[in-house]
């Protein structure tokens, strides 16, 4: 590490950023570094200054902000070999959590001066925006669609950030709670053999295995390593299971619940049904969300990029 891009989203939900920033910044100047600070004030913003850091000839980019932030950021960095590393600014940091990086960002700055490099696959989701228009994005944390993406859709950061984390799950709690159902088709393949298909209310492919907070191990055996996608399949649209299962993760257990399915696959390829459910194709309102951003609707792909992209993590981690 040598020359280093700091990315900083001033939007995030940390107080006392500046400072804080500041105090980071001088952690890695302090160790020799050749460090640029560019803001970013929009999401499109962090992927374009990200692309221009590697065009720039810098060897790692920090992202500083929350999960959204990093998701933006490694737009710009999913194929190429500049490492990305963390301070953490948001307000779950989900990814700073499973990496085991201190969620103090000076202590984070300190961490990825004494830290390596760490060669991870990513999740890649193609979807239709809301224009209308095809698109992708790379993920790391989580990519959902259907109940997860919905609550993402009425939720707002400003209420994230205003509230925090208590109140925030509590508002989606309350609409999951009155959130009616859409089912969709969804057609997956783990490498071997002919393709399932199935009709759920939900589907999340994880790929971390620690969210923090009071999320735990919300799919078992998810791993940034693994080389395909680990997800949750619900085909039932009963609210008991999806309680059930939820507990099970908060209390770090494993309960076999009927209507839920765990499913490791390559690729998954989610659809609106073309046949019977009337509400859903009348509507059209099932949408897609990747590390807790909300980005369009149906239809869309999941699958993995091998060898994609470089993490800075701390030393003593495995």
């Amino acid at each position: 590490m040598r020359r280093v891009t700091v990315l900083f989203n001033p939007n995030s939900g940390r107080p006392r950023r500046d400072r804080e920033l500041n105090h980071a910044i001088g952690i890695l100047q302090s160790a020799g570094l050749h460090t640029e600070l560019t803001v970013c004030r929009s999401s499109q913003e962090a992927s374009d200054n990200a692309r221009c850091a590697v065009a720039a000839g810098s060897d790692t980019v920090f992202a500083c902000g929350g999960d959204g932030t990093i998701h933006d950021v490694i737009q710009g960095l999913a194929g190429t070999p500049v490492a990305l590393a963390i301070l953490p600014f948001g307000t779950a940091n989900a990814l700073a959590h499973d990496l085991g990086i201190p969620l103090h960002p000076s202590a984070a700055a300190e961490a990825a001066v004494g830290g390596k490099v760490r060669r991870i696959p990513v999740g890649r989701i193609e979807y239709e925006d809301f224009s209308g228009k095809p698109s992708a994005r790379y993920f790391t944390v989580a990519a959902g669609i259907g109940v997860d993406a919905h609550l993402f859709y009425k939720l707002t950061a400003e209420l994230k950030k205003r509230s925090g984390m208590t109140a925030y799950y509590l508002k989606a709690w309350q609409l999951w709670a009155t959130h009616r159902m859409r089912r969709f088709e969804v057609e997956y393949s783990n490498g071997s053999g002919l393709p399932q298909r199935v009709l759920l209310t939900e589907l999340l492919a994880v790929r971390i295995r620690f969210f923090g907070n009071i999320l735990r191990e919300l799919v078992p055996g998810a791993s940034l390593d693994r080389s395909d996608l680990r997800a949750v399949m619900c085909r039932t649209a009963s609210r008991n299971a999806y309680i059930q299962y939820v507990a099970g993760a908060l209390l770090g257990r494993q309960w076999k619940i009927d209507g839920i399915d765990l499913v490791s696959c390559s690729e998954v390829v989610c659809r609106l049904p073309e046949k019977g459910d009337d509400e859903v194709r009348s509507n059209d309102r099932v949408y897609v969300e990747a590390d807790g951003e909300l980005l369009g609707r149906l239809p869309a792909r999941m699958t993995m990029v091998p060898d994609a992209l470089s993490l800075i993590v701390p030393a003593a981690n495995d």
